[in-house]
Parts: C-alpha cells; sequence; structure tokens
C-alpha cells in the first residue's frame, strides 16, 4: 500500500453559518484550517469545486472560479470529463486537472449533482463528493510525487445544492476522515464503501459525525 503524503486542508467559505458548523465538525482535527472568505484568496496548489455531472461551471462557487481562472477552464474539466468519464461524471468521482495557474496549479471538479442548481438537502452526495476530492489528490500524487500538497475546498452543496450547514460539515467531515485513514482502488470502490454504510445508518447524518469504516485492507499504510 502507498504510504499518503502529508496534506494541508484549508475550509474556507463565505458562509458564516457553514464555518461555524466546521468548526464543531472538525474540533479534534486541528491540523484541518478553517477561515471565513473566499477561496480565491486561498494560495494552495489546488482548489476543490463542487460540479455538475456535465462540468458545466455555470452556477455557484463554479462560475466564480471560472470567471478568475477563464472560460478555458471549464473546457478543460469538460474534456477530462468525457476522456475518462464518456461524458458524464458520477457523484463520488471527480477529475484532476492543471489550472494554467501558478495559484492554484490545479482545479478538482467533484459533482455533488446531476444536473445544474439541484437540491440534494436529502442525499449523501456531499460526503461522496468531499472523499472523492481527495480520492483524485491521492491518485494525482501517486502519479507525480508531491505534485498536490495543500488544499483548499468549499461548503460542498451548502449554496445552490441546499444542504444545511450542519449537514454538510458533518458529511465533509466523514469524506475528510475516510480519505486521511484508508486507500481504495478507485472511485466505485469509495462509493460502494460510502453508500453501503451510511444508507444503513438509522440515525441520519446530520445528527452526528459519521465515521465509516471500511475492511483493514484498505488501511492507508
Amino acid at each position: 500500500m502507498t504510504v499518503k503524503q502529508a496534506l494541508k486542508v484549508v475550509l474556507v467559505d463565505v458562509n458564516a453559518k457553514v464555518v461555524e458548523s466546521w468548526l464543531a465538525a472538525f474540533a479534534d482535527t486541528p491540523e484541518v484550517e478553517i477561515h471565513k472568505g473566499s477561496i480565491l484568496g486561498r494560495h494552495v496548489d489546488a482548489w476543490v469545486s463542487p460540479t455538475n455531472a456535465r462540468g458545466r461551471m455555470d452556477g455557484g462557487v463554479d462560475a466564480v472560479i471560472k470567471r478568475h481562472l477563464g472560460a478555458g477552464i471549464q473546457l478543460k474539466v469538460q474534456r477530462a470529463i468525457r476522456d475518462r468519464f464518456d461524458g458524464s461524471l458520477p457523484v463520488g468521482s471527480a477529475v484532476c486537472v492543471p489550472s494554467g495557474a501558478t495559484n492554484p496549479k490545479f482545479l478538482i471538479s467533484t459533482p455533488t449533482m446531476v444536473q445544474s442548481a439541484q437540491d440534494v438537502s436529502e442525499t449523501l452526495n456531499v460526503a461522496l463528493a468531499c472523499a472523492a476530492a481527495f480520492q483524485a489528490i491521492h491518485m494525482q500524487n501517486e502519479k507525480a510525487p508531491g505534485s498536490i500538497e495543500s488544499v483548499a475546498l468549499v461548503g460542498m452543496g451548502a449554496a445552490t445544492g441546499q444542504v444545511p450547514p450542519r449537514v454538510c460539515a458533518n458529511l465533509m467531515w466523514t469524506g475528510y476522515t475516510l480519505f486521511h485513514d484508508y486507500a481504495f482502488r478507485d472511485y466505485g470502490d469509495l462509493r460502494q464503501t460510502i453508500l453501503q454504510q451510511l444508507d444503513d445508518l438509522d440515525s441520519r447524518p446530520e445528527t452526528e459525525r459519521v465515521r465509516i469504516q471500511p475492511p483493514a485492507d484498505r488501511t492507508r499504510g
């Protein structure tokens, strides 16, 4: 099993309620930085942008990033989706593309929804998207060690996806701890693990943070 490289993780959002919820959810993970503000102000190797299955960057954080990096970034994202996923990016997967900028060097697009501006508040899509973003980082660093040593993420699904801040924070915590503790063969393996375990919960994920327990052979060594 490949040893996972140390990764600086920054959570940043303009929504104060999302930030407050992160502070509670990530209280026992002080290595994760939490800030109120725009992702555009974070100097890291990669930004994570919640997107839709087709990679249309026409709303929310996607649109903000496209305006900042230029329209060409959407073409790169959609080309990667076409080449690797036949044009439709499943929830629980991601693409990582060079941004063409020095900050960030990479953009990771991971869908929280299939269509633009879809209500995903009653789904596990945030956990799937967050875990997929970290899986993309792991895969990029396996190809080119040291490519991504720092990453910034926003409150996934908390704007156009209508996910309540507390739900968003707890599901992102689940996605983060899953990446931190375990490795997966591919996105399908990751999706299956999350859906099998979270779908079986009697309590809703917003009531408490949920630590997923994959088989021991997936522990990062």
